[in-house]
């Protein structure tokens, strides 16, 4: 109960840092965004606090700034259309969270700039298309817009002016923001920072027991992901489509009653009585010109309406009584007469007979429109010709395509935003809680008898065939029917047999080593000493989470004091000099590396067990063999560079020249602990893993503590 309370005290804790996390980069977000408008400087500085969030807390956070960032910033006169780049911002807080969790954001290097790049196709170039999309073109008097007018003259398109401008004018913007907020990240204090990761202990179980089990053929995290797109696609599809559809019709009888109530007014102003007078006598009609000039007036009010007439309809056809004239279309003359267009058949009769029609949309030879025909009566009620009014239907088109885009956009944002909160949901209340118990089963040979009993009556009652971690569960508790009970006596005797062997191993090679070197007997506690404070930092910190664990820490803390084993192959003359080495001397000494990864191996023949081979000695190998290797790939015996070099080596890495560095030598004194953090600090990306050196930096006090104790 007591753990219970403590693992969600943990989590309560480790939830409010997130939200103090989301709070303080949405403010940046919106402060900076506001001082870049203020200032009238043509950036934007409103992604410095997702970046920030992507660096300190991962996915979650830095979706969740970003997009709330756009939706808080669009309130208020003015800001309304800031809602639609919430996808550039979400996709944005994806890409800075993907690149922070691979270290590129957390040092400054020539690698920097790639995620720059990234953000700035992002910003710059879906920011275009977005606004292109919203607006079209809007090449005006600001930098991107008057660059844009610049490229135009080269490219002869307005899209792709606009499109390179914007990306041209985002670079030196998104360079700003990530230095920025790589800046903030580094004062950002730690007792603050929430946990990024969390191991995913079914992938450390895959890779333990591969060949005993059947793959999973999908993980549960990956059928939740697909059934969250899944249904919020077909959702969203209907709404969009539902919206469109009530969008459109709203649309079009907005347009009908318009065009309708433009008819009827112009309808009004015909003298009903004189119709036969104005196509036997035209201008020399009484009212003739005065008509055809309100008529006029009524088409030039508004750029809706397309063509303006009155038609008298006969069974021979349609008799112009007044049709204005369009710079595109001059209109047709008083008296003659116009065939039917086909889309209007099978409304003949009812226009024959004088009687009222709803508006309709024709697409022939004048375009896609949409007429209002409203008849003209005389003084008896008798229709004696229809005003006929078009508005063109591509004003329509245009508005829907505009609402189209911005739907789009906002689910697309709404969607990734809803995606990764399901999954970040998912894995921490579904797929890990799983897991750990998964995990705990496999370690079920070392409970007690009761404990062993109790499991095995509640396994038996299980039936669990679901192909996901639920069945990845059930599988993990069969197996401890299977084997445990039946081999626990025997697995005991092993486990045993392995631990004394290797305690004595490691004994026995340490003192044989120790013996000779008179710095090396307490060199290889003291690093065995930080390699552990290393681990259990990486481990807290979720750095490389697919690797370090609980079990990869005790292997290589197990195995760290064999590191330096190949140096009872160097001469004591070398091995004890008390000052520097000459060039022959030192390329002696440098093959200690190579022959201590000969004697582990030759370990390794005589030795039974395939964990011991692959997790304690295999670790003991690669640290032996490769822990004078360097990042930047100068390194000896084999020039590794990056992550060619063992993880476990290149913690080790850290932790010998660390110790080497505090401490006293024959030939030097020991250096002080702060120098020597520095000079650990500034060989990170170059002699050391970037990542390890920022695990060992964030427990400085712990090996402050320790080096304080050896020294």
């Amino acid at each position: 109960m007591v753990t219970h309370k403590k693992a969600n005290s943990k989590n309560v804790n480790n939830d409010l840092k997130a939200l103090l996390l989301i709070f303080v980069c949405l403010v940046i977000n919106l402060f900076f965004g506001k001082v870049a408008g203020w200032t009238g400087i043509p950036f934007y500085f409103d992604c410095i606090g997702t970046i920030l969030a992507a660096m300190v807390g991962g996915f979650l956070p830095a979706v969740v700034v970003g997009f709330f960032t756009n939706i808080i910033s669009s309130i208020g006169p003015g800001n309304e259309s800031n809602i639609y780049y919430g996808v550039v911002s979400v996709l944005i807080a994806l890409c800075a969270a993907a690149f922070a969790q691979k270290g590129t954001l957390r040092k400054l290097s020539p690698g920097f700039i790639v995620p720059v790049l990234y953000f700035m196709v992002i910003g710059g170039g879906l920011g275009s298309v977005i606004t292109w999309g919203l607006y079209g073109n809007t090449m005006g008097e600001e930098l991107a817009s008057s660059l844009a007018r610049r490229i135009y003259e080269f490219v002869d398109n307005a899209f792709f002016a606009q499109f390179y401008a914007g990306l041209i004018v985002d670079l030196p913007d998104k360079l700003i923001s990530t230095i920025a907020a790589f800046l903030i990240y580094k004062s950002y204090p730690n007792e603050w920072r929430p946990r990024r990761n969390e191991v995913d202990v079914a992938t450390v179980s895959k890779k333990k027991d591969r060949g005993r089990r059947r793959k999973l053929v999908l993980s549960l995290s990956s059928k939740i992901s697909a059934s969250v797109t899944v249904i919020f696609v077909v959702a969203a599809a209907v709404v969009a489509l539902v919206s469109f559809d009530q969008f459109r019709n709203t649309m079009i009888r907005q347009e009908e009653r318009y065009a309708t109530d433009v008819a009827t007014y112009a309808a009004s102003i015909i003298d009903g009585d004189r119709v036969n007078d104005y196509l036997n006598y035209q201008g020399y009609a009484k009212g003739y010109h005065t008509t055809t000039k309100t008529l006029e007036m009524i088409w030039h009010s508004s750029e809706k309406i397309q063509y303006l007439y009155v038609y008298q309809i006969r069974p021979d056809g349609c008799h112009v009584v007044f049709d204005v004239d369009t710079p595109e279309v001059e209109g047709s003359e008083t008296g003659e007469v116009l065939p039917f267009d086909e889309g209007f058949s099978e409304y003949l009769p009812v226009l024959l007979a004088g009687e009222e029609i709803d508006p309709v949309i024709t697409n022939d030879t004048y375009g896609w429109l949409l007429t209002a025909y409203v008849p003209v009566k005389d003084s008896e009620g008798v229709t004696q010709a229809y005003v006929g009014l078009d508005v063109s239907m591509p004003n329509i088109a245009e508005v829907e395509r505009e609402f189209t885009f911005k739907i789009s956009t906002l689910l697309l944002s709404f969607f990734l935003t809803v995606l990764t909160i399901s999954v970040y949901m998912a894995k921490r209340y579904i797929v890990n809680p799983v897991n750990k118990l998964a995990k705990i089963t496999y370690d079920f040979a070392y409970t007690n008898d009761s404990a062993r009993e109790e499991t095995l009556a509640s396994i038996r009652q299980l039936e669990i065939k679901t192909g996901d971690e639920i069945e990845h569960l059930y599988k993990a508790l069969a197996k401890t029917t299977r084997d445990t009970v039946n081999y626990i006596s025997e697995s005991q005797r092993k486990n045993e047999a392995i631990a004394t062997f290797q305690s004595g191993m490691i004994n026995v090679m340490a003192d044989l080593v120790e013996s000779r070197d008179k710095s090396t007997g307490t060199h290889i506690k003291n690093t065995a000493a930080y390699v552990e404070i290393i681990c259990d930092q990486m481990i807290r910190d979720g750095l490389y989470p697919d690797i370090v664990d609980e079990d990869y820490k005790n292997n290589v803390v197990a195995s760290a004091p064999m590191h330096d084993i190949g140096k009872i192959k160097i001469s004591d003359t070398i091995l004890n000099k008390p000052g520097r080495f000459t060039d022959e001397e030192y390329e002696i000494m440098k093959t200690h590396a190579e022959e201590g990864a000969i004697i582990i191996r030759s370990v390794k023949k005589s030795v039974e067990s395939k964990a011991l081979k692959e997790n304690y000695l295999g670790e003991a190998e690669n640290m032996a063999h490769f822990h004078h290797e360097k990042w930047n790939g100068t390194g000896y015996p084999c020039g590794l560079k990056g992550e060619e070099i063992p993880l476990s080596a290149r913690i080790m890495a850290v932790a010998d020249v660390f110790d080497a560095l505090v401490s006293q030598r024959v030939y030097k004194p020991g250096m002080p602990f702060d120098e020597a953090i520095e000079r650990i600090r500034n060989d990170a990306g170059v002699h050391f893993d970037p990542v390890v050196v920022e695990a060992f930096l964030h427990a400085e006090e712990e090996v402050r503590l320790v080096t304080e104790e050896i020294h």
